[in-house]
């Protein structure tokens, strides 16, 4: 009887042992190194990749898209966009929650509709129709043709905060309308802030909508100084 306690007396002194050990390593000195490298290595990315505006407000994260809307109005169950900012992909994702609230998704996932789903396309000409009325400016007229596909689609996550070259450039025109800005001066910008293939060959030119916007604001900013 006596050898028993004292054997398992042992046992359970190993393990309290062990689980000492191994909550330390891991609970604490791991998570810490891989803190530290982080930090060290990409700061940027370490700290959820945030951008700053001049005055040095975080503005949001140059990962995950969010909405330029207006107040919701009387009457509308929806806000409508804020025509004075560049305009993002649609945002159909799978539902909302309590957490993601400004991109109004904030469930990360596609739809998974076919291509010839009725409420699909009914989204997708209802986005079309949206996108030539919004853009279309005394003497330059869009026309349905020349909406890119990103302008009337979703992502796969719903959370992408890039637009193509196409899409911001069909939207240069309106943007300096409302903010009284040259039509020359806004697509500079557009080219200033779209990004190549990555590596070359990666992926596609792209434009993330919120850095442009953070460099529309601040030459908005300039321009009202003059």
């Amino acid at each position: 009887m006596n050898t028993s306690l004292t054997s398992a007396a042992r046992l359970l002194g190993a393990g309290l042992r062990a689980l000492l050990v191994l909550t330390v390593v891991t609970g604490v000195v791991y998570p810490l190194a891989v803190t530290g490298a982080a930090q060290a290595l990409f700061p940027a990315q370490a700290n959820g990749s945030r951008i700053e505006a001049a005055d040095g407000r975080v503005v949001g994260l140059s990962l995950i898209g969010q909405a330029y809307d207006l107040p919701t109005a009387d009457g509308h169950s929806a806000p409508e966009p804020d025509l004075r900012w560049f305009q993002g992909r649609p945002r159909g994702g799978l539902g909302t929650n309590t957490v993601n609230t400004r991109y109004d998704l904030l469930l990360s996932g596609a739809t998974n509709r076919s291509a010839d789903d009725a409420d699909l396309l009914a989204w997708v000409t209802q986005a079309r129709k949206s996108v030539v009325e919004d853009n279309s400016v005394p003497g330059h007229p869009v026309r349905p043709s020349d909406v890119p596909a990103d302008a009337v689609t979703s992502s796969g996550s719903g959370l992408d905060p890039h637009i193509s070259p196409e899409y911001a450039g069909l939207q240069v025109r309106r943007v300096a309308e409302r903010n009284g800005l040259s039509v020359e001066r806004v697509r500079r910008l557009v080219d200033e802030h779209t990004a190549s293939r990555t590596l070359g060959f990666i992926g596609e030119p792209r434009v993330n909508v919120l850095e442009l916007n953070v460099a529309l604001r601040d030459l908005k900013g300039r321009a009202a100084g003059r």
